[in-house]
This record gives structure tokens, C-alpha cells and sequence, in this order.
């Protein structure tokens, strides 16, 4: 049974960059897909960046160009860098595994779940 666990977040002025941690335990997150999706204030979860378990990474065309999966496999953690930060990336951020290949599209189709992450982009 995989555990994540998820560590920064928090407030940025526009154009500046954070980033979200996420750490494994467990199992080891290599053997695994992962995903970052984001929720914001009434709207639905949104599945914004992806990295199967080569590597290869895709991204939302909101974050394309701006966020950055990156995997540390010595320290069984995944990060999403997030740079030049926009107000409406404004969410609660949250990470997850999947054994097989998991789709953005389709939260179901990932097994273990963070406890979520507060990113403010103030206006």
C-alpha cells in the first residue's frame, strides 16, 4: 500500500515560481504513473500534468510550457516546479500514482491519492 505525503504550496505574487512536493512510501513511485491534478474554488479537478513511468511527461495546455513534472527516484518523490504562476492557477494541487498508465482525463484510474496542497496566486 503506496502513501503520499505532499509539502509546500503557498502564496506567490504573479509570475513567481513554487514548488509542490510529493513523497512516496511504500512502494516504490517509479514502478508507477503520476499526476498532478488541481482543483479551484467551484470548479471541477482538473488533471494538469502527467509522467508515465519512462518518464515521458505530458501537460494541460493551461500549465504547458509554465509547470514541470520532475521524479528524484533516490528519494521515492515526485515535484511539480511551477513557474511563471498566474492568479488562476489559484487551487489546491494534489498529486497520484497509478499502477498501469492512468489518464488525466479520468481521476479513476488513479490508485493512491495526496492530501492535497493550497497554491494562492494573489490578484
Amino acid at each position: 500500500q503506496m502513501q503520499l505525503v505532499e509539502s509546500g504550496g503557498g502564496l506567490v505574487q504573479p509570475g513567481g515560481s513554487l514548488r509542490i512536493s510529493c513523497l512516496a512510501s511504500g512502494e516504490s513511485l517509479d514502478l508507477y504513473a503520476v499526476a498532478w491534478f488541481r482543483q479551484a474554488p467551484g470548479k471541477e479537478r482538473e488533471g494538469i500534468a502527467y509522467s508515465n513511468r519512462s518518464s515521458a511527461d505530458t501537460y494541460a495546455d493551461s500549465v504547458n510550457g509554465r509547470f514541470t513534472v520532475i521524479r528524484d527516484n533516490l528519494k521515492n518523490a515526485v515535484y511539480l516546479q511551477m513557474d511563471n504562476l498566474k492568479p488562476e492557477d489559484t487551487a489546491i494541487y494534489t498529486c497520484a500514482a497509478a499502477q498501469s498508465m492512468g489518464r488525466l482525463s479520468d481521476s479513476r484510474t488513479f490508485d493512491y491519492w495526496g492530501q492535497g496542497a493550497q497554491v494562492t496566486v494573489l490578484s
